[in-house]
């Protein structure tokens, strides 16, 4: 049977099962390697002819060495042919028999490799559909958390507060109730933001009421907005050119405010010309007519409504700030002239005065003690064409020398709580030299002097509310004279004029200055702690407030 053995060797194939290649989520390749004897090449099976040849030849060698001329020898020779073509009629039986077993332990194999090759594909499967619903979960847990952190409230600085609108969804039917009309949301599209869900038709701007379909909206006070209704609402308009005040380069909102006004204007128009009162120091709309005078100030039209123009016109305001020196135990026995001049006058006599504190960069009033010759207005001037001050006329007054002050100069067109404050102001300062006081600081002389006008003002604005005319502060001064300082302005003082007047007393009170401001405030401190009389005699032996 060595032709059998050799059969067997010469047929060394192997049956290879189907391997699995790659990772999940990379390409899967499946090979398939088997092979069967349908599969042998045509060189093989010469092979095999060849080896079953030979091997029938050797056994015919064989059988043909034993032969015998005798009958009983022929007989045994042929008995032995008829056994070896039974063993190899067996021989043939067997390897059918075996090709037989090969094929289908073959085909058992494929079966088994085809079976592990399904189960894997569907264990892949099952892995790819139980990650999809992990990332579907997490997605929505994302989407949930978006949501969440839309819930915010009214916004601070018109800090550009947005929120994102969610898009319409198509959502596996719940039970929802919308926040706006307050019924249920069955399938279909609807929204979800500021911590609720939304019919579409539902969630409308808080202004115009018209539903919100930009992806992105405004809220204050926790109620949604067109962006566009929002910045029409809540965005800041110049109070200048009247437009939006534009963002800057860092995207947000930059503007100036009048820190008394409370205006709010774009930071160029500080730049562009735009033009200012020059008394109550507030920038207007472009179409808001102004007053220009000759020394090129511009006044306000209400401002002009009580302003005072010319020397004559002053002197009734100069006598009442003489009675409220007089209530207050300081009449001046000197009669100190008192005019009314441009700026260009103001300068030119503050040039020829030795003495004296200036409170810069624009001086409105002077007291002069110096002999000069200066140009005061005589007749107020009248509102020409492009409201023009035209036909002022001006004379020189000659000043002369009879006591240490000479005058007193205070700059015209101003209005008239503005004048008596600067006249209040200038007249303390004339009190000061007459009553022989030494040679003071600025902070002490000019804190003084704004202590007095800061009094003066307030019984303005107290008088017409029941006070007996001078202020609270000026009555605590001197307990055993009585108070008088009340207007002999005929009619009833305006609500711009009345808030006007408190504007004055915040810039005296709100002047960073040392000598004007910080002297203020000390000298103001001690009057009320002290009294302005035991004020005025420390001021008188020491030099100084006292503490």
């Amino acid at each position: 049977m060595g032709w059998f053995t050799k059969l067997l060797k010469g047929s060394d194939h192997k049956i290879l099962r189907g391997q699995y290649h790659g990772k999940y989520g990379e390409d899967r390749i499946w090979d398939n390697h088997h092979s069967s004897m349908d599969d042998l090449t045509d060189i093989e099976k010469e092979d095999i002819d060849r080896a079953i040849a030979l091997s029938l030849s050797e056994e015919d060698h064989k059988g043909k060495k034993v032969v015998h001329y005798d009958s009983q020898s022929e007989d045994e020779e042929l008995c032995k042919i008829d056994d070896d073509e039974e063993d190899e009629h067996l021989v043939k039986v067997h390897l059918d028999e075996d090709e037989r077993l090969a094929k289908i332990q073959q085909q058992e194999e494929e079966r088994l490799a085809k079976t592990q090759q399904d189960e894997r594909l569907a264990k892949i499967q099952q892995e790819d559909e139980r990650l999809a619903k992990a990332q579907l979960e997490e997605d929505e847990q994302l989407a949930r958390a978006i949501q969440e952190s839309l819930k915010i409230g009214s916004p601070p600085r018109y800090d550009n507060d947005s929120s994102i609108l969610s898009f319409p969804h198509l959502f596996p039917p719940g039970y929802r109730i919308c926040a706006g009309c307050k019924t249920e949301i069955g399938q279909g599209r609807f929204l979800s933001c500021m911590g609720g869900v939304w019919h579409p038709e539902c969630f409308c701007c808080h202004a115009c009421h018209l539903p919100i379909t930009d992806y992105e909206f405004s809220m204050s006070s926790n109620r949604p907005y067109h962006k566009a209704c929002y910045r029409e609402k809540h965005h800041p308009r110049c109070d200048v050119c009247k437009n939006f005040i534009p963002t800057n380069s860092s995207g947000l909102i930059e503007y100036r405010a009048h820190p008394f006004w409370l205006q709010k204007y774009c930071p160029s128009h500080e730049l562009d010309g735009t033009p200012r009162c020059c008394s109550c120091e507030r920038m207007e709309s472009r179409d808001t007519k102004y007053l220009l005078l000759d020394d090129g100030r511009k006044l306000c039209l209400e401002c002009l409504d009580s302003s005072i123009m010319d020397t004559h016109e002053c002197q009734p305001l100069y006598l009442e700030i003489q009675e409220f020196y007089e209530g207050l135990n300081m009449k001046l026995e000197q009669q100190i002239p008192m005019l009314l001049v441009e700026r260009q006058a103001l300068n030119e006599a503050m040039e020829g005065e030795k003495n004296g504190h200036h409170h810069l960069p624009e001086t409105r009033g002077l007291c002069l003690s110096e002999e000069q010759t200066v140009t005061t207005i005589s007749r107020r001037p009248r509102i020409g064409a492009g409201y023009r001050a035209i036909d002022m006329i001006t004379e020189p007054y000659r000043l002369i020398r009879h006591c240490e002050v000479t005058a007193i100069l205070v700059l015209y067109g101003l209005p008239r709580l503005l004048t008596g404050s600067i006249l209040a102001h200038e007249m303390m300062h004339a009190w000061l030299r007459l009553k022989g006081y030494p040679n003071l600081s600025p902070e002490v002389e000019e804190g003084i002097c704004q202590v007095l006008a800061h009094m003066w003002l307030e019984s303005e604005l107290y008088s017409g509310t029941g006070n007996d005319g001078a202020s609270s502060s000026a009555s605590s001064s001197s307990s055993s004279s009585p108070s008088s300082s009340v207007s002999t302005k005929k009619g009833k003082r305006s609500d711009f004029e009345k808030k006007l007047g408190e504007f004055f007393k915040h810039q005296i009170e709100s002047d960073t200055s040392s000598a004007y401001g910080d002297g203020f405030r000390l000298g103001n401190q001690a009057m009320l702690k002290y009294g302005l009389k035991r004020t005025l005699d420390h001021i008188h032996m020491t030099g100084s407030f006292p503490y």
